[in-house]
């Protein structure tokens, strides 16, 4: 009796240590989005992280902290413990374009400093102006721009962001001038051009929407290889002549580095959960993002590696900088 007592034992412990080792996760995480409230990332972070909560069984609670082209939300995350319980909502502009605009400035080592968790899905930039602008297609922007006697204006969502960059692409493009202005997030510059006080902006379709519907803006044209389904009578930058002219925000997920591989695949299989959702897809098609999950943390790291080696000659042809 008393030998079968002694071998039950550890068994009997086991349940206690799994407890004591806690099951992740067991406590709230934090989701940090880099933008400040109501522009596309925002959007996006909220309708994924409700059905993430759900399905990890713990709160992902959304902090926005904007700045620096999405470099302040970044190093929040870069900087966290590595147990997983920090996360950040990344993007083309936060992460690839603005490590290729502050190159040797940001205070976290992109390359080390975060761990992908996985791709949300991607959403073609749309060009807007201001309807007072008397332009309807890229050729007569880029003649209005050239008689011009001022600069025309283009806001974005932040030195270093997706809108910036592709601004100072449509400029090069046309050939002409054009001053920037940016923001801190994407909502306050489409604010700025539904009042009049900037004459266009590029960016993801979703904060523009509304407004292209209402008609407080007029849309010009897709910056992507095909038409978008939310705006399908606005032509692409390629049908109008302007091929070279391509950018699309990309949105994802990346954690502090050196979490551990069990967390980010547990971060990574919600994730995809959630984005296989009917509503939750419906929700995104609807702002303007064709969903594209990615198939494991390993194969979105490869694409980050490839998307940066695609930006990094834009970045230097177009000279975007942090002046």
């Amino acid at each position: 009796m008393q030998r079968r007592t002694l071998l039950a034992a550890p068994a009997l412990l086991l349940p206690l240590a799994a407890r004591a080792q806690g099951t992740y996760p067991d406590r709230p995480i934090r989701f940090v989005i880099p933008w400040t409230p109501g522009g596309t990332n925002d959007i996006v972070g909220r309708v994924v992280s409700d059905s993430m909560s759900r399905r990890l069984g713990q709160t992902m609670v959304i902090e926005n902290r904007g700045g620096a082209g999405g470099a302040l939300g970044a190093e929040a995350v870069a900087k966290a413990a590595p147990d997983g319980y920090t996360v950040l909502l990344s993007g083309s502009g936060s992460l690839t374009i603005n490590q290729l605009v502050r190159r040797g400035q940001l205070p976290y080592d992109p390359a080390t400093a975060l761990t992908a968790i996985g791709m949300m899905g991607l959403a073609p930039n749309v060009l807007v102006v201001h309807p007072s602008v008397r332009a309807t297609t890229m050729q007569e922007l880029q003649a209005l721009a050239r008689a011009s006697r001022t600069p025309l204006t283009y806001g974005s969502s932040g030195v270093g962001s997706t809108s910036h960059a592709t601004g100072a692409m449509i400029a090069q493009a046309l050939g002409v001038e054009m001053q920037h202005v940016p923001y801190r997030g994407s909502a306050p510059a489409v604010n700025d051009v539904i009042a009049g006080r900037l004459d266009m902006m590029s960016n993801a379709a979703a904060p523009m929407l509304p407004h292209i519907r209402a008609g407080t803006v007029r849309a010009i044209a897709i910056a992507g290889h095909a038409r978008a389904p939310t705006t399908p009578e606005v032509p692409t930058m390629a049908e109008q002549g302007f091929p070279q002219i391509e950018a699309a925000t990309w949105y994802a997920m990346h954690t502090t580095g050196g979490t551990p591989p069990d967390r980010v695949a547990r971060l990574h299989a919600a994730l995809n959960q959630t984005l296989a959702e009917p509503d939750v897809k419906r929700v995104l098609a609807d702002v303007g993002l064709n969903v594209e999950p990615s198939e494991s943390p390993a194969a979105f790291a490869r694409y980050c590696e490839e998307d940066t080696r695609r930006w990094e000659p834009v970045i230097r042809a177009v000279g975007v900088t942090t002046d």
